[in-house]
């Protein structure tokens, strides 16, 4: 069976073709002092009178005059609120209305062109209402939209610059796309694939190798492999196709040398959407491997893409031992990393298996061929590795009145290894924050260096560590790398450390440390744990074994705390050098 593609960008060029309907229409507010049976009519004839004013009174030509009129329907609906309506009479106002209030054309170019009404005012940091004096801005699209590009999709390649590269001589844009079909394709063709691939308008001379890479490849699927009959004869459909090819050059497949490749396996650009290939290649680049393994692990073995990955259940300890793990290796995995165990879904397994620091090992397993491993170990026995104890919990969550937030954060743990165990469930009561938060939390960590089998035993020993803002976790990272000579490392050991107020405690405590030792009165060399996780009255106690006048200065130059007039006693003030 073949699916129906459908990319994002064809779905925008559909949705901007059809913008115009009652539809669409019935749903903008500024149309609501026009009645809903003459919503229609009353855009239609705003159209038709906004054409005839660009092409009588600005002489702009027929053609770009109703691109314009026909693909900008938000801007023409702001006009048509300020026109009294009337069923009789409406066109002649709006003509009336338009000669005595200029439009500001640029914004309803831009819209015409596919930029979204909300992004427009990014586009807008200028004084100029007329097209005319945007220099060659107008003379760039009618030589796109002549060779055949969908003007309502040339706000792609605006965003992308192509417009601005080319100065006051919009002839070498012509010059490079007739020079496209030198390649063996036709200007349709042309067109898509620089809508999917807009830096081959660029004109820059770095760029020329890279620009003959890409076309040697797609000469050799779309021609010599034959892709391109079946690629229906329009823009859209030669865009659509392209796109799905760069979703593997995005992956760092080297462009002039997947021609052959892509040829062998062009049903992958033929039977999915590329949404579709977007989430199956989110889910293998999830096991931290190269993303070109990834590439070629879909194109080579491209009956994965049919394997449902997402919902299935899996028996954590079932599946390890259906994967190759020996009785011994199972244990140990059971020992240090309990808390994976139970149930799981399979869209959760890449995370798991790097929960574990199996994520290389299992891969490289898939890419030798055995990628059944990832169907035949579902769950069919419905009480199979059920831990009762957590379904009870978890029927209690449900019944909660915040149950949705509390899933929320119970599937964040799910989908970073974590099981469907009780140890789990503990960890879930101590964490605080909402589902997304806690997934950025966990991913600034990663940022800063953490491995993730390791970052996932610190969040099961201390889950406080996620209940702080990414900022914080940052600073307290830079702090023990850069101020106290450690490094991230340290933090499998202590990951206590992130739990402690930084300027309340971590700093002024270290420093004060760095300080002694400088002045060479600590003449023992304290851990970070022991000088962080030690209780204020010990730590002053250790000080003052150290120096007896070491508290009394702490606290007056290092602690954010101030030592109260019983701390002071009738000692004078005095400093340990």
């Amino acid at each position: 069976m073949r699916f129906v593609p459908v990319s994002s960008v064809s779905l925008c060029c559909f949705i901007s073709r059809h913008f115009s309907s009652s539809l669409a229409l019935s749903k903008f507010p500024k149309l609501r002092k026009v009645p809903y049976r003459y919503r229609a009519r009353a855009v239609e004839q705003a159209q038709q009178a906004l054409t005839e004013y660009l092409h009588s009174t600005r002489s702009f030509s027929f053609t770009l005059a109703e691109h314009i009129s026909k693909n900008s329907v938000v801007s023409l609906s702001d006009l048509i609120s300020k026109v009294e309506f009337s069923t009789s009479n409406f066109f002649r106002n709006f003509q009336k209305f338009l000669r005595y209030h200029p439009i500001d054309e640029i914004e309803f170019f831009f819209e015409s062109i596919g930029i979204p009404p909300t992004e427009i005012n990014g586009f807008l940091s200028r004084n100029e209402l007329f097209l005319s004096e945007d220099g060659n801005i107008l003379k760039v699209a009618h030589v796109l939209s002549a060779f055949g590009f969908p003007w309502n999709v040339l706000g792609k390649l605006y965003k992308e610059e192509i417009f601005s590269k080319f100065g006051e001589t919009p002839d070498a844009l012509t010059a490079r796309l007739k020079g496209f079909r030198e390649f063996g394709f036709d200007s349709v063709a042309v067109a898509g694939i620089c809508l999917a691939f807009p830096f081959v308008l660029g004109g820059d001379d770095e760029l020329v190798g890279r620009i003959d890479a890409l076309f040697d490849d797609l000469n050799m699927v779309f021609l010599k492999f034959g892709l391109a009959s079946h690629v229906e004869w329009n823009v859209y459909s030669w865009c659509e196709i392209c796109s799905k090819i760069r979703v593997f050059y995005v992956l760092g497949c080297e462009m002039g040398k997947m021609g052959v490749l892509f040829g062998k396996g062009q049903n992958v650009f033929l039977q999915y959407s590329e949404e579709f290939l977007v989430q199956k290649v989110e889910f293998f680049c999830r096991f931290g491997v190269n993303k070109v393994d990834v590439a070629l692990l879909l194109l080579k073995n491209p009956n994965i893409l049919n394997y449902d990955l997402e919902s299935p259940l899996i028996s954590v300890l079932g599946f390890l031992k259906h994967i190759g793990l020996s009785k011994e290796q199972v244990n140990s995995v059971v020992r240090e990393y309990p808390y994976v165990l139970g149930r799981n879904k399979l869209g959760n397994l890449p995370h798991l298996m790097r929960a574990v620091d199996l994520h290389h090992w299992f891969f490289n397993k898939i890419m030798n061929g055995e990628h059944q491993l990832l169907t035949d170990s579902v769950i069919s026995n419905p009480g199979e590795d059920l831990d009762i104890e957590f379904k009870h919990q978890l029927d209690r969550i449900q019944s909660a009145w915040n149950h949705k937030y509390r899933i929320g954060k119970l599937d964040f743990l799910l989908e970073i290894g974590f099981g469907e165990n009780v140890s789990t469930m503990k960890v879930l009561s101590l964490l605080h924050g909402s589902r997304v938060e806690l997934q950025e939390r966990f991913d600034c960590l990663l940022q800063l260096g953490i491995e993730f089998c390791k970052l996932c035993k610190m969040v099961r020993l201390k889950p406080g560590i996620l209940n702080q803002n990414p900022d914080m976790l940052e600073q307290k990272v830079n702090f023990l790398c850069k101020d106290a000579g450690s490094s991230v490392q340290y933090l499998d050991v202590f990951p206590a450390y992130l739990c402690f107020h930084l300027e309340n405690r971590i700093k002024p405590r270290v420093r004060f440390y760095m300080w002694l030792t400088e002045k060479g009165v600590a003449e023992r060399d304290y851990s970070i744990a022991s000088i962080v996780a030690t209780s204020e009255k010990n730590f002053l106690a250790r000080l003052h074994k150290i120096h007896p006048a070491a508290p009394k200065y702490f606290l007056e130059c290092f602690s954010s705390k101030r030592p109260s007039d019983s701390d002071q006693g009738d000692i004078g003030y005095a400093t340990p050098d």
